[in-house]
């Protein structure tokens, strides 16, 4: 039987970060921090959008390539059914 590359390297127990204790944690004070720093900011943040959504791409590319393996994984696959 054939696994997914997610889930040959993934323990079958485990949860992901963001959904243990810890991680809602992490994840509340980041958002309550963003908040405060926004509020304090807002006239920079005002000047200098642009800047931000520009900077908002590299970084979603960047963290959501996990979802689907990276770039490469479709020729990989291809490659195991043919066998």
């Amino acid at each position: 039987m054939m696994q997914d590359h997610e889930d040959y390297h993934r323990p079958k127990n485990k949860q992901p970060w963001w959904k243990t204790s810890f991680g809602m944690t992490v994840i509340f004070f980041f958002f309550v921090g963003g908040y405060f720093l926004a509020k304090e900011h807002s006239a920079h943040i005002g000047e200098n959008w642009i800047w931000l959504i520009l900077l908002a791409c590299p970084l979603m590319h960047f963290f959501m390539h996990g979802s689907h393996g990276g770039h490469g994984s479709q020729k990989h696959s291809d490659d195991e059914e043919e066998k």
